[in-house]
């Protein structure tokens, strides 16, 4: 019998919440059932999985309230979590909208006029996706929509930090039978995910560096895909030709949305050196108007830091920081209260690279500010990180542009931050430990749990030339 794990509220700090991970046989048995249920669903074609997803949303739609609350006790935070669940919803139609297109079967001429080529899909038959804390919701199903399309059954372990959000989808899963049968969530921590990892066809994982390479290798070790979308610490660089009203703001929202918590978070600044004082002046400014979300979730724009031990983490960069010579300009210190952990908006100057705040992933509201004389030394310096999620240019058009081909990172935004948080259509691959396979973004992402099937046929009924003369 496995164990219950008790779940922390991250704004009362009270474990509230009890899930049970299924024991390793149950979950297996589990997987068989949900890949039996897959032939069914791949047979049931495009059209009536497309229905199925339909119906899925409108049942989430009628008990939205309830789905609400329950991602707010997740993540102690409002307004955000109201954009997760919009963004859920219209992933849902913008991948059935995209999908018939995408997986359409060719048949076409080729090189050789009397053989014909048939190109068809095989959709993986049953994906795991394994899922983080700090957007429960929209990371664990980013994955989940394109490959149920793809005609897949997917099994998904979300993080037990912020399991909540699960009962409300299971509740709108029951009003659609057919869906029902191919779609699994399952609750549990490290061991249920490894577990879940021996019983799958392919995985898909967003989560720590750490884990990720046990993941890769667990997958490798069954020869299976493994998708990894993993840690960041995302550069912005801002030259002197920038908008520094548009910079400040811009950068403000790309680092402390969701509390910095979001591997895409513009975790460390550049900025030319004749713009340095008036820049993170603005930026300070700016930054003391954002108020907490507390005690209320209605009373600010910052909420709780949601996982315990990322708090630790935080704590921890920001004393290296100041040990080591760091000035801190608003915010900087872990504030209890009600129970929860809040820290917030924190702006640091006289920062270098011997600093964890500057090379580790701090997952938290924190800006730290370093000057650069040229732009190869600000590429240099985005560049010095064994990481390379994304990135953000803020300067003219075509300096910016010039700049971003330099970024060793699969994703820059020009004169903006963060924006693959809003925008999913274009294709990218994070470079470095920021993650492993094929893109999650754009056709690509759907393309991930197919494998292509050619069907050569010989159209006449003459020997090939390449045929042995005597082989008749």
């Amino acid at each position: 019998m496995t164990k219950p794990i008790e779940v922390r509220n991250p704004r009362t700090g009270k474990f509230d919440y009890v899930i049970i991970p299924p024991p390793p046989r149950l979950l297996a048995q589990q997987c068989k059932r949900t890949r039996r249920a897959q032939v069914r669903w791949q047979q049931l074609g495009l059209e009536g999985r497309i229905e199925a997803l339909q119906q899925w949303k409108e049942a989430i739609l009628s008990g939205r309230d309830r789905l609400t609350e329950a991602l707010v006790n997740d993540t102690g935070r409002l307004s955000t979590s109201v954009l997760e669940i919009d963004s859920f919803l219209s992933s849902i139609d913008r991948w059935c909208k995209l999908a018939p297109e995408l997986l359409q079967d060719s048949a076409k001429n080729t090189a050789i006029p009397f053989i014909a080529l048939q190109q068809t899909s095989v959709p993986y038959p049953l994906v795991g996706v394994i899922s983080p804390w700090n957007f429960p919701l929209l990371l664990s199903t980013i994955d989940t929509i394109p490959a149920l399309l793809a005609g897949c059954a997917v099994i998904v372990k979300p993080s037990e930090i912020a399991p909540r959000f699960v009962a409300p989808l299971k509740t709108a899963l029951s009003a659609v039978p057919e869906l029902r049968d191919v779609l699994t969530f399952v609750e549990g921590a490290g061991e249920t995910g490894s577990a879940l990892i021996d019983n799958v066809d392919l995985v898909c994982f967003t989560g720590s560096v750490a884990t990720g390479r046990k993941v890769a290798e667990a997958a490798a070790k069954r020869f299976i895909p493994a998708f990894l979308q993993l840690g960041g610490k995302d550069p912005a660089i801002v030259l002197e030709s920038a908008n520094l009203e548009l910079a400040t703001s811009a950068i403000l929202w790309g680092s402390v949305v969701n509390t910095g918590q979001s591997c895409l978070s513009i975790e460390r600044i550049y900025v030319a050196e004749s713009i340095f004082e008036k820049f993170y002046h603005q930026l300070v400014a700016k930054a003391y108007r954002l108020q907490l979300a507390y005690p209320t979730v209605e009373s600010g724009e910052i909420g709780p830091i949601i996982a315990e031990k990322q708090a630790a983490i935080i704590s921890d960069h920001l004393l290296d920081a100041l040990e080591k010579g760091a000035v801190i300009h608003c915010g900087g210190v872990i504030e209890d209260l009600g129970g929860g952990w809040w820290c917030r908006p924190t702006v640091l100057t006289q920062v270098n690279h011997s600093m964890k705040v500057m090379t580790e992933e701090t997952f938290g509201p924190i800006m730290p500010i370093m000057p650069f004389s040229k732009v190869e030394e600000a590429v240099s310096l985005a560049n010095d990180s064994i990481y390379g999620l994304s990135a953000a240019v803020f300067a003219s058009e075509a300096e910016a542009l010039e700049v971003a081909q330099q970024i060793d990172a699969g994703a820059i935004s020009i004169n903006d931050a963060a924006l693959t948080a809003i925008m999913h259509e274009g294709e990218k691959n994070a470079f470095k430990f920021s993650g492993m396979g094929g893109s999650g973004m754009g056709a690509a992402a759907l393309k991930r749990f197919i494998r292509k099937k050619a069907i050569l046929i010989k159209t006449n009924a003459t020997n090939d030339p390449w045929w042995f003369e005597n082989g008749e």
